[in-house]
């Protein structure tokens, strides 16, 4: 065996990267705690409470960006303004090669720009042939002579898609609507509005007596079975009602606490932060003015100037997609984000009088008038709110366009081939005729 002094022992002491292993602990280690373990051991605390922090402090900034809907009638106008964008259509990074093709903001967003700025309007690999300048193929976003300008695809080639038939909406609604019931937020939406409708329907044929049976001895008898039936009804209604008035109050409650700082405050971070929130209706000032291809994917390399932020949401990652239309939608009146958020906050407080009125009294002693006044309320206000939403999602998708299916495309090269023309707009009408035959209309109605 070589001695310590050896080279070939030095050597290997020299190279070796971890200590031997061996069975007896080295002497500082077998020792008995000491003051430096004892502050190794202080240190350890500090960690785990960091670590707490971390979580609480994640948390809190999810629940600050989270997009739940405020409640079953915004939900319903969310949907319902979007259902032409949820078409079965493949999606950057889908394996299925005869997918229906669809124009989406993030494979836009690293499409280079033509000189006039906006990016051009590609499809997705391995659903046609690419279009390069100066073939044949590219000459599809040419005008032909006796194209209606309203007709022409937009500068970047986009198209919105040629208006249905019957058949065919309810066709992509139903389709739309089965993908929307398979995530779990749209089965829970589906299931509570079924629940709704029913003990609603419900309720309303039996306040229209529409039973006869049911009026023993008479229909009036507070212990008729129309009446027992009424209240059962009116309890499951308050607690459906419930399920959204106080389950999404803390949502509502903190959009409230972001207007107030804005609007009481003058933060403009607590308005940029309700823009993320509602990105999908509503738009900042200035955000029109933004460069076309800034979308959620780039959108922090675009932000080296402090002059753009007021216009971008906070975080800049909730940006609405790339416009497929090339166009940006103009701001959103700050009137009506305002009456949105208080509209569902009163919803919940309508909900609790609702409540104490169903819970504090029995049916004996509840005034007649109480269910049904309070009930309309607050179904009303929620119903304004969605109907707002749906009305202002709807308006900016008719100017930042909609996704396009295969299918479509192929509608709109063949008509045109054939000199059928859709006008490029959502509703596939003329509107500039449409307008000026109203104005006669109005003009001939002064005289």
């Amino acid at each position: 065996m070589a001695s310590p002094e050896s080279p070939a022992a030095a050597t290997a002491t020299a190279t070796e990267p971890f200590p031997a292993i061996d069975g007896t602990a080295p002497g500082p280690l077998a020792q008995s705690p000491s003051a430096d373990d004892s502050r190794s051991a202080t240190t350890n605390r500090p960690a785990a409470s960091s670590s707490l922090s971390g979580h609480l402090r994640r948390a809190s900034v999810t629940f600050s960006q989270s997009e739940l809907p405020e409640g079953f009638f915004a939900a319903a106008g969310g949907i319902a303004s979007s259902v032409f964008s949820r078409q079965n259509v493949a999606r950057p990074g889908s394996s299925a090669p005869s997918s229906p093709v669809v124009q989406s903001p993030e494979a836009r967003q690293t499409i280079p720009e033509h000189s006039n700025g906006t990016p051009p309007f590609s499809e997705e690999p391995g659903s046609r042939e690419p279009k390069t300048e100066g073939s044949s193929a590219s000459q599809t976003t040419s005008m032909p002579i006796d194209e209606p300008a309203a007709a022409a695809p937009f500068p970047n080639g986009y198209h919105f898609p040629p208006k249905h038939s019957f058949g065919q909406s309810m066709k992509l609604g139903s389709i739309s609507f089965w993908h929307y019931f398979m995530t779990p937020l749209g089965f829970v939406v589906t299931i509570y509005g079924l629940n709704v409708v029913a003990w609603g329907g419900m309720l309303f044929l039996l306040l229209c007596n529409a039973s006869p049976a049911m009026c023993h001895p008479t229909c009036d008898d507070i212990n008729s079975p129309r009446r027992i039936w009424i209240e059962i009804d009116s309890q499951i209604l308050n607690a459906l009602f419930c399920v959204t008035g106080f389950g999404l109050a803390p949502w509502r409650f903190r959009d409230l606490y972001f207007l107030l700082r804005y609007r009481l405050q003058h933060r403009e971070e607590a308005l940029r932060r309700l823009a993320g929130i509602h990105r999908g209706w509503f738009r900042l000032e200035g955000s029109a003015a933004l460069p076309i291809n800034i979308g959620p994917k780039n959108v922090e390399q675009h932000l080296s100037q402090a002059a753009s932020r007021p216009a971008v949401p906070f975080p800049a990652t909730k940006i609405p997609d790339v416009p497929l239309t090339g166009v940006r939608a103009p701001p959103t009146k700050l009137w009506k984000l305002d009456l949105v958020i208080w509209l569902m906050v009163w919803n919940t407080f309508l909900q609790c009088v609702l409540s104490g009125f169903m819970w504090g009294l029995n049916r004996y002693d509840r005034p007649s008038w109480s269910t049904g006044l309070f009930v309309a309320l607050g179904c009303t206000v929620a119903a304004v709110g969605g109907l707002i939403m749906f009305l202002e999602g709807k308006s900016v998708k008719g100017i930042e366009g909609v996704p396009v299916s295969q299918q479509d495309l192929e509608q709109l090269e063949s008509d045109r081939e054939r000199g059928v023309w859709h006008y490029n707009n959502i509703k596939d009408e003329d509107l500039e005729a449409k307008r000026k035959k109203e104005e006669e209309k109005k003009r001939k109605h002064e005289k």
